[in-house]
């Protein structure tokens, strides 16, 4: 089973992501904030991907891949955000981020992002 970090400061999009990726046999771990993340993405072992938001308290989601990258951290993460300028999808690419996802997002089109950077479904 591949094990995801789902890293958002909504717990009704936590909830949201970890019932879709669930529902298709993924393994679902939660962070409420960027440090909260980051120290879940240091620890818990053979995580296949990240999705994590970009505006959040303490730490946002861009500081958090960039310090995880310097951190020695090879998860991917994708970042799940009601953000969408191209500056900052550029600024996220360039700390390390694999891909960009504008919420709302519909179930299946997550799915078919997650499956694009880890591989077909974990069920």
């Amino acid at each position: 089973m591949k094990r995801v970090l789902v890293i958002d400061d909504s717990t009704a999009v936590r909830q949201l992501v970890q019932s879709v990726l669930a529902g298709a046999g993924y393994e679902i771990f939660d962070a409420f904030d960027g440090l909260d993340g980051l120290d879940k993405l240091r620890s818990l072992p053979n995580l296949a991907l990240a999705l994590c938001d970009v505006n959040m308290p303490r730490m946002t989601g861009l500081e958090m891949v960039l310090e995880a990258q310097r951190s020695g951290v090879t998860v991917p993460i994708l970042m799940l955000t009601t953000e969408g300028q191209p500056s900052m999808i550029r600024d996220a690419r360039r700390a390390g981020a694999k891909g960009w996802i504008v919420k709302p997002v519909k179930p299946e089109l997550l799915l078919i992002a997650v499956e694009k950077i880890i591989g077909r479904r974990a069920a």
